[in-house]
């Protein structure tokens, strides 16, 4: 297990070294240059070489790019001139937030997908089966905008339940005192989510059922809940644990829609909002992070697998 984890660490490492040469590379391929790109088109000659001096970026690309990793390690991501802060303190305020809303949304997801993939298996090729897999294809096919904008027609404009925003505090511990905002928000990301999640858990319940020691445990006499609870679930469910880390980034990117959409002030938002300002250093300061919880994310979900699947670690040892 321990080989295991240096080698998925080690590629882990490898993996954000790529990301960052891109982000670097996109800062240079920039229009112009990076300092006529965050200064703007009317900057100064005086002002761009004084700004090229103040950031090294009138030194050789490799040093560089150096002196990059070198705040990136140190955690400087960057200075934004739209919001006149730095982006390590722009993402430390909104990432908890947006890690509410993402966590929130998976939770809620795990908890409706499981056990309705699994349904589907034991009803498979019934009514149930093929109705749950029509809402699921509907829902996996909806574009989070749209479907984002359908909730807040019905259940805001029309029905007056919900707000149409999300939760507008400055912290956590704000927002989950407004639970009501949230809804709407976690409901956009759960739907599409459980649509993801469901279909894969079906199709692994399904193979499973077809093992030989189901077959055993049914001639054996086992209930039905015993059979569900002890067999088929435990070893079904597997196929979820690296599915969470795989769609990690798909669901991130959901969430800039959804907190765009929702008004919802976390990471999604401030690359909204950066976006149509040109904050360079706050696109590149996201892009960062997000890999690296993608990357983290994939290598815990390995992780856990291998710790769940004994077979996994009896290779690995």
């Amino acid at each position: 297990m321990s080989g295991y984890l240096v080698r998925r660490t080690g590629q882990a490492i490898a993996v954000l070294f790529i990301v960052t040469v891109i982000v670097f590379a996109i800062l240079h391929f920039l229009p112009g240059s990076p300092a006529r790109a965050l200064l703007g088109i009317r900057a100064t000659p005086g002002a761009i070489t004084a700004f090229n001096a103040a950031n090294g970026y009138n030194r050789a690309l490799p040093v560089q790019y150096l002196l990059y990793l070198d705040r990136l390690v140190h955690g400087n991501l960057g200075f934004s001139y739209h919001f006149d802060q730095s982006v390590g303190s722009l993402l430390a305020l909104d990432l908890p937030k947006s890690a509410l809303l993402v966590g929130s949304s998976y939770v809620v997801a795990l908890i409706i997908a499981i056990p309705m993939g699994v349904v589907q298996a034991l009803r498979r090729d019934k009514v149930m089966d093929h109705t749950l897999t029509a809402l699921s294809f509907v829902g996996y096919a909806m574009p989070t905008f749209w479907l984002g904008i359908l909730l807040i027609v019905g259940f805001s404009a029309k029905l007056h339940l919900f707000p149409p925003e999300g939760p507008q505090g400055a912290t956590v511990g704000a927002d989950l005192g407004n639970l009501s905002a949230l809804v709407l928000p976690v409901a956009t990301l759960t739907i599409v989510t459980i649509a993801l999640f469901s279909r894969f858990m079906r199709a692994s319940a399904v193979e499973t059922l077809l093992q030989d020691y189901i077959r055993t445990a049914r001639a054996k006499g086992v209930t039905r809940w015993r059979l569900v609870s002890r067999h088929l679930l435990r070893n079904s469910v597997l196929p979820i644990i690296t599915l969470i880390g795989l769609s990690l980034p798909g669901v991130l990117s959901g969430a800039i829609i959804v907190e765009a959409l929702f008004n919802y002030p976390g990471m999604g938002w401030l690359f909204w909002t950066a976006t149509g300002a040109h904050d360079y250093p706050v696109l590149m300061g996201f892009t960062v992070v997000t890999a690296a919880a993608t990357v983290v994310g994939n290598l815990l979900a390995d992780v856990a697998y291998a710790m769940a699947d004994p077979r996994i670690r009896y290779r690995t040892s």
